[in-house]
C-alpha cells in the first residue's frame, strides 16, 4: 500500500452532544478516537489535533491556533507534522471506518491523478474529513487561503468548503464508512448496529485485540471450527480451554498468524480423532448389545410351552 501519513481532527466542541467528550465516547467498548486510529494503523506518522489523552496506540499531538479555530486551522496544524506525499484526513467520530476503506481511498487517489479522494454519505454529500489527499496540493491550497484571508495568514473560522473548492477531487460513495456521530441518536444507532448478528463477532475480536494490545490477524473461522469440534467431540468446556491453549502454544512458537494456524490445525485434528474414537466406542457398544439379545432369546425360549405331565393312575379311562 502507498506510504501515507494521517491527520485525525479530534478537537471539536461537540455542541450537538451537549459538549460531551465525543472522541472519548465508547461504541462497542472502544473510544471513537481509538476506532479511527485502528483504521489508519498503517500510517507512517499519525497526528491527532486535540488536547492529549490516553490512546490505544502512540500518536503525535498538535493543536490549532487558537484552540477551537475550526477544521481548516486544525488541518493546517496537523499537516505541519507530516512528511509523506499522501495524506489521509479523518474526523474522530467514524465508528465504522476500517483499514480497507483507508486503503481504497489511497489506491483511488494514486490511480486517479486527482488532488484528493473523499467519501460521500448516504445522501451523496461530500465528507472532506474522510478523505485522502496529495499533501503538496493540500499545502498549496492552505497557503493560498492563508494569504487571502484578511491578509494576516490566519485560517481560524474558515469552513472546509473554502479549502476543497480549490482542489480537484474524486468521490467514492460509502454510506457506512462515512457515517459520523454528531448526536446521541447517532451514537445509539452505531451501538445497535455493531451488536447485530452479522457484525458483533468481528467487533468483539477487534475490541479485544485493542484492549490487549494485540496486532494479529488470524483465521477466526478456523478457530470457531476448532471450538465447535472440541465442544461437540470432547465436552463443552473443552472449547474455551482448547482455544486458550492454542493461543499459548502459538505465542511460545513466536506468535503470528502462521503459528496460530499451525496450532489450530494440530488441535483440530486431535479433536476429530477424539470424536472418531467416541463414535467407534458407541458403535461397538450397540453391536455388543444386539449380539447379547439374540443369544439370550435362543437359549431360554421363554415363550415355549412346557411338556405335559404324566396322567395319575386313577385317571386311566378303562380302569376296572
Amino acid at each position: 500500500m502507498t506510504a501515507y501519513d494521517a491527520v485525525v481532527l479530534a478537537g471539536g466542541a461537540a455542541r450537538r452532544l451537549g459538549g460531551a467528550d465525543k472522541p472519548g465516547v465508547r461504541v462497542g467498548g472502544r473510544a471513537l478516537l481509538d476506532r479511527v486510529l485502528a483504521a489508519c494503523a498503517d500510517a507512517r506518522t499519525t497526528v491527532v489535533v486535540a488536547d492529549p489523552r490516553p490512546t490505544a496506540r502512540p500518536v503525535i499531538w498538535a493543536r490549532e491556533d487558537p484552540p477551537g479555530g475550526g477544521p481548516v486551522a486544525a488541518l493546517d496544524a496537523g499537516l505541519g507534522h507530516t512528511t509523506a506525499d499522501h495524506l489521509v484526513v479523518l474526523s474522530a467520530d467514524l465508528p465504522f471506518l476500517t483499514g480497507a476503506t483507508v486503503e481504497l481511498l489511497l489506491i483511488t487517489l494514486r490511480a486517479s491523478g486527482a488532488d484528493g479522494v473523499l467519501l460521500t454519505d448516504a445522501e451523496g454529500r461530500d465528507q472532506p474529513l474522510v478523505a485522502a489527499y496529495r499533501a503538496p496540493a493540500l499545502r498549496r491550497a492552505l497557503a493560498g487561503l492563508a494569504a487571502e484571508h484578511d491578509g494576516r495568514g490566519r485560517l481560524a473560522g474558515l469552513p472546509l468548503r473554502r479549502l476543497t473548492a480549490g482542489l480537484g477531487l474524486t468521490r467514492v460513495s460509502d454510506p457506512v464508512a462515512s457515517f459520523d456521530c454528531d448526536t446521541w441518536d447517532d451514537i445509539a444507532t452505531a451501538r445497535a448496529r455493531i451488536r447485530e448478528h452479522g457484525h458483533v463477532l468481528d467487533e468483539w475480536i477487534s475490541a479485544v485485540k485493542d484492549e490487549l494490545g494485540i496486532d494479529l490477524d488470524v483465521d477466526t473461522n478456523a478457530l470457531l471450527d476448532l471450538a465447535r469440534d472440541a465442544a461437540h467431540g470432547v465436552a463443552r468446556p473443552a472449547a474455551p480451554l482448547t482455544t486458550f491453549l492454542v493461543g499459548y502454544a502459538a505465542a511460545r512458537a513466536g506468535g503470528g498468524p502462521e503459528a496460530v494456524a499451525e496450532a489450530s490445525r494440530k488441535a483440530a485434528a486431535l479433536a476429530l480423532r477424539w470424536a472418531d474414537e467416541k463414535a467407534d466406542e458407541k458403535a461397538g457398544e450397540n453391536m455388543d448389545g444386539e449380539a447379547g439379545g439374540e443369544a439370550g432369546g435362543s437359549a431360554a425360549e421363554p415363550d415355549a410351552a412346557p411338556a405335559p405331565a404324566p396322567a395319575p393312575p386313577h385317571a386311566a379311562p378303562d380302569a376296572g
